[in-house]
């Protein structure tokens, strides 16, 4: 019924296991390959929301499954924050649950099969998605530090129930399932018995179709990484690790192009906005020049700045504040919320410290005398949002050296800072 060559090189094979029909199947499957020697080790992992009563009985149901194949269940509870989707709320809290187990190179095995593709792209359809919604579910992705696997998605629900029934499985009958009031439950029990029922084969066509629409939307990621190749040449040396599109290089793009390229350099950052919420990119594009423009998204904002754009989002979305004091400038020293510094420097002038802009610092420039920090900043086009959490080393009240910039520096000391790591996107 699956094939797992391609993931035998895996370290840990792990399966998204919640007692229903689907993941019961599927960990009877992989406990099947399990036994063969060359296998990665198995576990298997239960979310429990707490959305529900009957959910606590579950856990006890799928540690009994696990004990009688043999093969280890972690349990993780997980909170789900109330919100207009509780679905999705749900499904954030489950798989940032995942992400946070799976190590490098390890498989996240998940239960989804044919029906349900053909359920989320007629779901998807009906809310007006665009082609990137309503392309296939891949069989395999990125997750975390591993990636997630669908093996299941040529097999349909009907022919896991058969095989559940012929090897006499027992599996969770979730409650929720049968309230339509969930969208999916409304296609799943009202809308696909009748489509089926006119045109037997729906499920199966309606999967085809998705799995063409991936192709198409493919072929689009390769125009993109193409435009994004262009986009992302050019910005300063110091602020090269914080990625950044040159917007020139967009705006010389039709429309739909600067959609397409952004919205798959936006995927691997946030969830990406709905038509309707596509305004935000015009109003920052066409600001004006001295403008300083946000785009919201959902998992952090785009902002402007010297002919760029910028992700930002964890620690770039709090300003560092206060006054670190470095009691060992020969080691790298942390900052809280703002990655990390370190010094080149012959013999440390004193005791330092790092802190950060308040308005009004001067600085002394070997040659050029005493400077505004402002003015030097505005000189070296630093963009905007930096400047608040710019590391300032400072020997008493006097102004050494500013992060990143060998120009703005006594002769003999640099300060090297390695800004925030998860500014350019979702873990």
């Amino acid at each position: 019924m699956i094939n797992l060559t391609p993931w035998l090189n895996a370290p840990t094979w792990y399966i998204a296991f919640s007692g229903g029909l689907d993941s019961t199947v599927l960990l009877h499957l992989l406990a099947g390959h399990a036994r063969i020697p060359v296998t990665p080790p198995l576990r298997a992992l239960h979310i429990h929301h707490g959305l529900q009563p009957a959910a606590d009985a579950w856990p006890a149901h799928c540690q009994a499954i696990c004990d009688k194949l043999g093969i280890e269940l972690q349990v993780i509870h997980v909170q789900v924050p109330p919100g207009a989707s509780l679905e999705q709320a749900a499904r954030d809290a489950r798989y940032a649950a995942f992400m946070s187990v799976l190590g490098p190179g390890d498989i996240l095995f998940t239960a989804q099969h044919r029906d349900d593709q053909a359920e989320t792209m007629l779901f998807r359809l009906l809310r007006g998605a665009g082609l990137r919604g309503l392309a296939a579910m891949p069989e395999q992705r990125p997750l975390g530090q591993g990636s997630l696997v669908r093996p299941l998605l040529a097999t349909s629900r009907q022919q896991l129930h058969d095989y559940a029934q012929a090897q006499g499985l027992v599996w969770i009958e979730d409650p929720t399932n049968a309230d339509c009031a969930f969208d999916r439950n409304y296609l799943r029990a009202q809308v696909f018995p009748h489509l089926q029922q006119r045109w037997p084969q729906a499920s199966q066509n309606f999967a085809r179709c998705a799995e063409h629409l991936g192709e198409a939307l493919g072929l689009l990621d390769e125009l993109a990484l193409g435009d994004l190749a262009k986009a992302g040449e050019g910005a300063a040396p110091a602020w090269a690790a914080l990625q950044s599109l040159d917007l020139a290089v967009l705006t010389r793009l039709s429309p739909a192009r600067q959609r397409n390229a952004l919205q798959h350099w936006l995927s691997q950052r946030t969830r990406l906005p709905d038509t309707r919420h596509w305004a935000g990119w015009v109003d920052l594009r066409d600001a004006a020049a001295d403008a300083q423009p946000i785009w919201r998204l959902a998992d952090g904002r785009l902002v402007r700045s010297h002919g760029r754009i910028w992700w930002l989002s964890g620690d770039w979305l709090k300003l560092p504040v206060g006054e670190v004091p470095w009691r060992d400038p020969g080691e790298a020293l942390a900052l809280p919320s703002n990655g990390s510094v370190r010094l080149d420097v012959a013999q440390p002038p004193g005791e330092l410290r790092i802190a950060y802009r308040q308005g009004g610092e001067v600085l002394d420039i070997p040659g050029r005398g005493r400077r505004d920090l402002k003015r030097l900043l505005n000189e070296l086009q630093v963009p905007h949002f930096v400047r608040p959490r710019l590391p300032l080393l400072y020997c008493g009240e006097r102004l050494l050296a500013v992060a990143n910039l060998p120009s703005l520096a006594q002769a003999d000391c640099q300060l090297h800072w390695q800004p925030p790591t998860n500014a350019q996107g979702l873990s």
